[in-house]
């Protein structure tokens, strides 16, 4: 556990739930595996879902996803966890929480065929991407969805730090390479920003869900080019790109930002890490230099 981090217990969901939601008292509490780092869920019954905080830094999609979820929800081609009910501190449980609805689907899995999910998908940010602003939060500092500019010192601090870990010659030139295209010119738009497989649902397939918004807001479109190169095979990749339809330097500062977020999380976290986590990362690396253009 990282420093701030809590253990939510099903004893602490139903207390809350009996003292906070006393309707859904009867309800079986079933715990769900921990598939991130930022918040617990709970299947209440059939058809919901508590979702707590599990540290300090998840506390605000909270008020986050109370806010937009149900002004976004209306313009998206599939369902997303848009907030029933808000619960508050209780017992020993400190932060402010959800209930949201059960969503069907699994996760998809890395050697299945994704290509269809893959064109749902880009219909699916492409959705994002035509919401009115609404006044919407814009990426700021070095979120994703910012120009990668704002990234360019981090990034580079970081390919120094893993020195020879990493070819850092061949991983410089594609930074110099992504940092050289024109940056995002238009309006900033809404972005999921976190499109990895444990936050999308499928069935058969299909996209039939999209969930944990706790990177919502608005910048540059390139960040939802994440999944191209952490789920898609290359067919995959290809079809995604294709139905994407976004310009060259937008592709480009796509797997930037995919190359700069592991050389950061590599580098500050190689000596808490596993050793399969680092050689996974070490790969993820030089998956994208070596295949950036294909």
């Amino acid at each position: 556990m990282r420093p701030g981090e809590v253990v939510v217990t099903v004893q602490q969901v139903r207390t809350l739930i009996d003292e906070q939601f006393p309707e859904w008292s009867a309800l079986p509490i079933t715990p769900q595996p921990l598939t991130g780092t930022d918040n617990a869920l709970f299947r209440l019954g059939d058809s919901l879902t508590a979702r707590l905080p599990r540290a300090p830094w998840a506390v605000d999609q909270v008020t986050t996803d109370a806010t937009w979820l149900p002004r976004l929800a209306p313009h998206l081609p599939v369902p997303i966890p848009v907030p029933i009910a808000l619960g508050g501190p209780g017992g020993d449980y400190p932060w402010p929480w959800t209930v949201v609805p059960w969503l069907d689907g699994r996760n998809p899995e890395t050697g299945q065929d994704l290509a269809d999910l893959a064109v749902d998908l880009a219909g699916f940010v492409h959705a994002m991407i035509g919401i009115d602003p609404m006044g919407g939060p814009v990426k700021e500092g070095i979120q994703r969805g910012v120009p990668l500019a704002q990234r360019d010192e981090l990034t580079r601090r970081s390919i120094a730090a893993l020195g020879d870990r990493i070819d850092r010659r061949a991983v410089t030139a594609a930074w110099d390479e992504a940092t050289a295209v024109d940056e995002w010119s238009g309006p900033p738009v809404w972005l999921h920003g976190d499109l990895l497989a444990g936050n999308l649902l499928v069935d058969r397939g299909r996209l039939t869900g999209v969930i944990d918004f706790g990177a919502l807001g608005r910048g540059d479109p390139a960040v939802e080019v994440r999944p191209g190169w952490s789920l898609f095979d290359a067919r995959a990749r290809a079809a995604y790109r294709e139905a994407l339809g976004f310009d060259e330097a937008t592709w480009v500062r796509g797997w930037a930002w995919m190359l700069s977020g592991s050389l950061y999380w590599l580098a500050d976290l190689w000596d808490s890490i596993s050793p399969t986590d680092r050689d996974d990362t070490l790969r993820h690396i030089d998956h994208i230099v070596r295949h950036r253009h294909d």
